[in-house]
C-alpha cells in the first residue's frame, strides 16, 4: 500500500465517509417501496402488477453481487467502485424517464446491479480494519447502510408525495453523482487481493466455489435470505395497507415509517462489538432472529392500529440489522483473500431472499390482504430461526 493510500485508509473520516457512500448507494434499492401506489397509478396497473419493479431491483442487486462483486478481489477495487458508481448515475436517470412497467423494470434491474457498489465498499473496510476490530468497523459502515435504507424510504415518500416519483429518481442521480466524486477523492488505491484467477469466467467460477467450500457461508446465506425475505414482505405490504380504507394514508407516511428503523442503525455497533467476541455471532444471531419473529406478532394487529405497526418496525429493523452484522462478521473471518467473493455469495442469497419476499408480498396482498402478508412474513421469519437453531457449527450441518 502506498503512503498516500495508507493515509486515506487510516484517516479518521474514512469510515464515516464509507458509511455515507454505502448509504447513498443502497438507498436506491428502497426508493421504490413507498412509491408503489403512485407507480401503479402512473402505469395504470395494480400493486401486484407493479411488484416486478421492486423485485427487479433486488434481483439486479443479487446479479451485481455475483457478477460484479468478485471483481473487487481480482482487480484494483477503486477502479471497480468508480466504474460502478458512474454507471449507477446513468441508470437512475433512465428510471426517472421510464414510460412503462417493462422499461421501469429494466431500469430498476440496472439500478440494483450497480447499487451493489455498496458491497464493494464493505469488503474494502473489512480488509483495512485490524482483525480484532473488524466487527466494529463493519458495524459502523453497516449503520450508514441502514440509514441509507431508511433515508431512501423517507426521501421517496416525502418527495414523491409533493413532486411525484420521477423527481425521486432525478434527485437520486444527483446524490449518487456527489457520492461518486467523493469516492474518487478518498478511496485508497490498492493492488488486487488475489491475482490467481486469470479471466472473468474463472473468477465467477471461483466465486461459486466459495459456496461449496464453506459450510458456514451456506448457513449464513440461507438464513440471511429468509430473514431478509421477511423484512421485504413487510415493507412491500405496508404501502397498500396504509393506502387501504383502514388508513387512507399516502406515500409520505409510508416513507416516514423508515425513521422508526433508526433503532436498527443504533444497534449495529453493539452487534458488531458482540460479534467480535468468541462465539458472539451465533449468540447475536439467535436473539436477532427471535426479534424478527416477534415483530410479526406485533404486525398482526397492524390493520387495527398504527401503534402495532410502529412497535413492529422498531423490533424488525433491530433484529434484521443485528442478524446481518453477525452473519457478515462470521463470513469475513473465513478467507481474507476471498472476501469479495464470499461476500458476493452471501449477499446474492440475501437479496434473492428479498426478491422472493417482494414477489410474495404483492401476491399475498392480492389474495388475502394484510392477514396474508403477516402469515407469509411470519413463516419466513420462523423458518430462519429454526434453521439457525438447528445449525451445528462444528459439524457444518443442520442436525
Amino acid at each position: 500500500m502506498s503512503h498516500a493510500s495508507t493515509d486515506a485508509a487510516v484517516h479518521r473520516a474514512f469510515l464515516p465517509l464509507m458509511a455515507l457512500a454505502c448509504g447513498v448507494a443502497v438507498a436506491n434499492i428502497y426508493y421504490v417501496q413507498p412509491l408503489l401506489a403512485q407507480l401503479a397509478a402512473s402505469f395504470h396497473t395494480s400493486v401486484a402488477g407493479i411488484s416486478s419493479v421492486p423485485a427487479a431491483t433486488q434481483l439486479g442487486y443479487a446479479a451485481g453481487l455475483i457478477g460484479l462483486g468478485p471483481l473487487g478481489d481480482r482487480y484494483p477495487r477503486h477502479l471497480v467502485i468508480l466504474g460502478m458508481g458512474a454507471a449507477l448515475v446513468l441508470v437512475l436517470l433512465a428510471a426517472a424517464f421510464a414510460v412503462s412497467v417493462p422499461m421501469m423494470a429494466v431500469a430498476s434491474l440496472g439500478v440494483g446491479l450497480t447499487a451493489s457498489i455498496a458491497q464493494q465498499i464493505v469488503p474494502l473496510v473489512a480488509h483495512l480494519a485490524p482483525a480484532e476490530r473488524r466487527g466494529r468497523a463493519v458495524g459502523l459502515v453497516m449503520s450508514g447502510l441502514l440509514v441509507g435504507i431508511l433515508g431512501g424510504r423517507v426521501i421517496a415518500g416525502l418527495l414523491g408525495q409533493w413532486l411525484g416519483w420521477r423527481a425521486v429518481y432525478g434527485l437520486a442521480s444527483l446524490l449518487n453523482l456527489g457520492s461518486l466524486l467523493m469516492l474518487w477523492r478518498v478511496v485508497p488505491r490498492l493492488p488486487p487481493d488475489d491475482t490467481s484467477a486469470r479471466g472473468y469466467g474463472q473468477l465467477v467460477l471461483s466465486t461459486l466455489g466459495q459456496f461449496t467450500r464453506h459450510a458456514e457461508l451456506r448457513s449464513a446465506g440461507l438464513v440471511g435470505g429468509l430473514f431478509f425475505g421477511a423484512f421485504s414482505i413487510f415493507w412491500v405490504g405496508l404501502t397498500p395497507l396504509l393506502a387501504s380504507p383502514s388508513y387512507h394514508l399516502g406515500p409520505a407516511v409510508a416513507g416516514l415509517f423508515g425513521i422508526l428503523g433508526l433503532s436498527g442503525a443504533l444497534v449495529a455497533p453493539v452487534s458488531g462489538r458482540r460479534s467480535d467476541r468468541p462465539g458472539g455471532p451465533r449468540r447475536v444471531m439467535f436473539f436477532a432472529l427471535t426479534a424478527v419473529l416477534a415483530s410479526w406478532a406485533l404486525f398482526a394487529g397492524g390493520a387495527h392500529g398504527l401503534l402495532w405497526l410502529v412497535a413492529g418496525v422498531v423490533v424488525l429493523d433491530m433484529g434484521v440489522q443485528g442478524a446481518h452484522i453477525a452473519n457478515q462478521t462470521r463470513i469475513f473471518a473465513l478467507d481474507a483473500a476471498s472476501r469479495s467473493r464470499i461476500n458476493a455469495v452471501y449477499m446474492t442469497l440475501y437479496f434473492l431472499g428479498g426478491a422472493l419476499g417482494t414477489l410474495v408480498a404483492g401476491q399475498a396482498w392480492a389474495l388475502g390482504g394484510w392477514p396474508a402478508v403477516v402469515g407469509a412474513g411470519s413463516a419466513l421469519a420462523a423458518l430462519a430461526l429454526l434453521l439457525h437453531a438447528a445449525w451445528n457449527p462444528r459439524r457444518g450441518a443442520v442436525d
